[in-house]
């Protein structure tokens, strides 16, 4: 501060201070990062997520495309260089911009992770995609294949185990949001408003579910796909299958997957479909432009369509006749029980510190024995029905059970002495053989012969059989040349080899 000369007034000067007024090129340029970050924020794409089990690397790429496909789509989308898919081991990755019906704005970004394989030591990858914030974004589709309808059951089964472990490790945090998850679906059933957390329709009236509904709910949203429609045909023709082949294995998919709230749908890449329709809307994406409605189709077999929430026990019977809707649906809670974990390996070193590691764990599904019928289970049930028309056929291959896993080599030593006593064997035996061609060659000593000897003519002997026999094997072998085999990544010559053995043993005889 400082006095200008005026008694009784003071100027405060702001050189110096931090209070200076800010120019106006800082006041528009911080009026442009604040627009800017609202456009960034307002522009940020709501991320889902796709979990998809079963199928080969081929299948699922097959289905992704399928996914993907739209037949609307612009000429220079088509050009746009798709993402890659990364699914040959383990667990695979891949991610599509869900496009809107004019293919100018992108909806969403949808993340695709792809297992092939339902064992328990893949349940570690899965885990950390169901978290709180993700479960309520994630959709789970098993994919099966029309290659091996025979099998469709087993694998249904198969992966709803593999659920059901996944969750049952969840937090406390992650396993409530699933709970919640699934009361939110459940309040969708045909279409019903979500309101303060019941169920009601316009004139209030609570909507119960139906008998078999949502028995077993999984913690996830659930969509089986049974791709490749156009085997089908290859079916009636190669196997015989007939409608009530067809009939049978719909009905009982419906009836299983009625009790975790789970969409049916088949699908085929050369085919039109409703596929993107069905996971798109499951996922919560629509369209600003254009509403699309997942419509039902159980009449097509090639199309069959069963949206969440729509099916019933009712509507299966009228398929066909005679199908046991009750017993299947309370069969399948005792098939898919979590099967009682194998007792850990006994360690034989006792001051081994190492965990116990179950002996099972790291077996391939296709090398344990056949698990017992579960006195309940309805898989045998599908399974006679649908059988498996290569099972019985017979195989050049002996039964996996009847095979060792594991194979002894001998030492060096121990090879080395078999081969030994071999050569030895072989040289002795050619020796002998040579011997009885030097004496047949000979001339006889005597040119008189008796009249008995020209008039009865001689038979061969088996001894001279056998002798022309070495003789021609001798041929053979000086025709073929020295023999020669690789001991352990060194190449040796057997004639060599025996003459050495043959001066060792002079040398001691002498």
């Amino acid at each position: 501060m400082y006095n200008a000369g005026f008694k009784g007034r003071t100027r405060v000067s702001n050189i110096g201070l931090g209070n200076r007024p800010q120019s106006k090129g800082n006041q528009e340029k911080n009026l442009w990062s604040s627009l800017l970050d609202s456009v960034a924020s307002g522009k940020k794409l709501p991320e889902k997520n796709l979990l998809v089990l079963g199928g080969n690397p081929e299948l699922q790429r097959e289905f992704l495309e399928t996914l993907e496909s739209d037949t609307s789509r612009r000429p220079q989308d088509r050009r746009r260089k798709k993402p890659p898919i990364a699914n040959e081991c383990a667990l695979g990755y891949t991610y599509q911009d869900v496009l809107d019906v004019d293919h100018d704005d992108i909806l969403a970004r949808l993340s695709v992770y792809l297992l092939s394989e339902s064992l328990t030591v893949y349940s570690a990858l899965v885990k950390p995609l169901l978290t709180p914030k993700t479960l309520s974004e994630t959709l789970v589709v098993i994919l099966l294949d029309w290659a091996d309808p025979w099998s469709w059951a087993r694998q249904v089964r198969d992966w709803v185990r593999f659920l059901k472990g996944v969750i049952v490790t969840m937090d406390d945090e992650s396993k409530i949001t699933a709970e919640e998850t699934m009361q939110e679906w459940q309040q969708r059933k045909r279409g019903a408003p979500y309101e303060g957390g019941t169920a009601t329709t316009d004139a209030g009236v609570h909507i119960p579910l139906g008998q078999g509904e949502w028995d077993e709910p999984l913690g996830l949203p659930l969509c089986v796909a049974c791709h490749g429609t156009e085997k089908i045909e290859a079916l009636e023709k190669d196997h015989g299958w007939r409608e009530e082949e067809f009939d049978f294995s719909l009905q009982y998919l419906r009836t299983v997957l009625l009790k975790h709230g789970s969409s049916l749908i088949y699908t085929s890449l050369s085919v039109p479909n409703s596929l993107p329709t069905l996971i798109h809307s499951s996922l919560g994406i629509q369209s600003l432009l254009k509403r699309q409605n997942v419509k039902h189709n159980v009449i097509d077999r090639d199309k069959i369509l069963v949206p969440p929430n729509w099916d019933s026990w009712g509507k299966i019977r009228v398929l066909r006749d005679g199908f046991d809707v009750e017993g299947i649906s309370s069969g399948w809670s005792i098939d898919i029980q979590l099967p009682p974990k194998p007792p850990p390996a006994q360690s034989t070193d006792p001051d081994s510190s190492e965990s116990s590691v179950p002996a099972t764990a790291s077996i391939h599904p296709l090398e344990r024995p056949p698990s017992p019928n579960i006195p309940g289970s309805v898989l045998p049930i599908y399974e006679q029905a649908i059988p498996n028309p290569y099972k019985d056929r017979p195989s050049t291959f002996p039964p996996i059970g009847e095979v060792p896993l594991e194979t002894t080599v001998p030492s060096m030593q121990e090879f080395l002495k078999s081969a030994q006593e071999e050569m030895a064997r072989l040289t002795e035996a050619e020796e002998k053989a040579s011997s009885a061609t030097t004496q047949q060659q000979q001339p006889p000593t005597s040119t008189t012969l008796n009249a008995t000897e020209i008039s009865t003519p001689t038979r061969p002997s088996s001894s001279s059989t056998t002798n022309v026999t070495n003789t021609a094997e001798s041929r053979v072998n000086e025709h073929i040349g020295p023999v020669q085999f690789n001991m352990g990544g060194i190449q040796v010559d057997a004639d060599e080899m025996v003459k050495h053995l043959k001066e060792k043993g002079d040398k001691e005889k002498k």
